[in-house]
């Protein structure tokens, strides 16, 4: 079964989607709390938020249908990947507070895994980005949505 999550960084804000399949079952848009210095640090931070919501859902599925495998965080950013993946501190990412790297714990235990998603393939765009025809209607449909004739 595919549990994903799907997050947009908003300046100062944070939108975060959970889809189990394709079916949008939990949604949230918050301020962020804390002051990044850089978009990579940004994003990390948000995956750890989004691994704590990931893990919420995993309960509350396996209270009702038992086991399930990992789940898959998309994210579009790559050095947030690689953070995520690296246990070793570098000069770059030593000022990140120690409570995020949760992430790489779940990572390691194979609980959750980090998947790469390109900007183009990001159908929650559609809520915040002016989109072309083309791309609006391919995330419109992709979200299960559809025009309805009066």
């Amino acid at each position: 079964m595919l549990i994903g999550l799907e997050i947009l960084k908003i300046e100062k804000a944070c939108l975060e989607d959970i889809f189990l399949g394709n079916n949008l079952v939990s949604w949230s848009s918050k301020k962020h709390n804390s002051v990044s210095l850089t978009t990579v640090e940004a994003e990390y931070i948000a995956a750890r938020s989004s691994c704590t919501q990931l893990l919420w859902m995993k309960q509350i599925l396996e209270e009702y249908n038992g086991r399930h495998g990992a789940m898959i965080l998309y994210r579009a950013n790559l050095s947030a990947i690689n953070i995520s993946k690296n246990p070793v501190q570098h000069s770059r990412t030593k000022h990140i507070d120690i409570r995020h790297h949760f992430i790489r714990e779940l990572i390691e235990d194979k609980v959750i895994f980090l998947e790469h998603v390109s900007i183009d393939k990001q159908v929650t765009y559609i809520f915040t980005k002016a989109l072309d025809a083309t791309k609006f209607e391919s995330s419109r449909s992709s979200l299960g949505l559809c025009v309805i004739d009066k």
